[in-house]
């Protein structure tokens, strides 16, 4: 009996070099990240340094430039949350953090890039495209990758935090709710693209996959958090 146990002990790597090996992972997935787009971020980096915001907002490469140079000040945030939570004896203080700012600094960039306006903005009529899969082929890998990351945070964090959207189909109508808010924003302000189905379509889908990656850490209805407001402290009868 004691043997059996041992080798299912020994058969089950620890929790720590698990955990090793995923931040190793991880690490090694920005670092490739970072090392693939070095170029382009590094054309934006002098005008954000010399003060010329437009090219550090107003460009593709700057928005991602200054993501990544946020995310210090990102992490920073959520340790001083977690921090806090964890004095008020709350649980999974660290996961719950992470996934705040995890879904706003994941989120945020992506949708000021689709509304960035074009060339021709407020003079060029809108344009809408209601035929599903009609725009995928003009897309690209490029214009693929991006509409699939637009709300990948929010899908893969907001079940995490909150145990309204952990099932696949509200993850799914979250994403595509909120890529519709996108389009139908493009459109009323005519920022000069097209309001396209096949964003709403490739916008919820890589927020689905987002969220299947996260699946093991979403929140389930018992895990609903208690109010962090302090309790009022009753008087002992005396």
């Amino acid at each position: 009996m004691n043997d059996d146990t041992g080798s299912i002990a020994a058969a089950s790597p620890p929790r720590r070099t698990r955990r090793i090996v995923l931040l190793g992972l991880a690490a090694l997935a920005v670092a490739s990240a970072l090392f693939a787009v070095r170029g382009p971020l590094m054309m934006s980096a002098p005008a954000c340094v010399a003060g010329r915001w437009d090219p550090c907002f107003g460009t593709f490469n700057g928005v991602v430039l200054m993501t990544l140079v946020t995310l210090p000040l990102a992490l920073l945030v959520a340790w001083a949350r977690a921090r806090r939570r964890r004095t008020a004896g709350v649980a999974s203080a660290w996961r719950m953090s992470l996934a705040e700012v995890g879904m706003i600094h994941g989120t945020v960039p992506f949708v000021w890039m689709t509304m960035m306006p074009g060339g021709g903005a407020g003079v060029v009529p809108p344009r809408v495209s209601l035929v599903p899969l009609r725009d995928l082929v003009t897309m690209g890998p490029v214009g693929l990758g991006g509409n699939l990351l637009v709300f990948a945070a929010l899908g893969f964090f907001a079940p995490i935090r909150f145990a309204a959207p952990a099932s696949v189909p509200r993850i799914l109508a979250l994403g595509a709710g909120c890529s519709v808010l996108v389009e139908t924003a493009q459109y009323v302000l005519r920022l000069d693209r097209v309001s396209s189905v096949d964003d709403v379509l490739v916008n919820a889908t890589g927020a689905v996959l987002a969220g299947l990656a996260s699946h093991r850490w979403w929140r389930r209805p018992a895990e609903e958090a208690p109010s962090e407001r302090p309790r009022p402290v009753t008087a002992a009868a005396g």
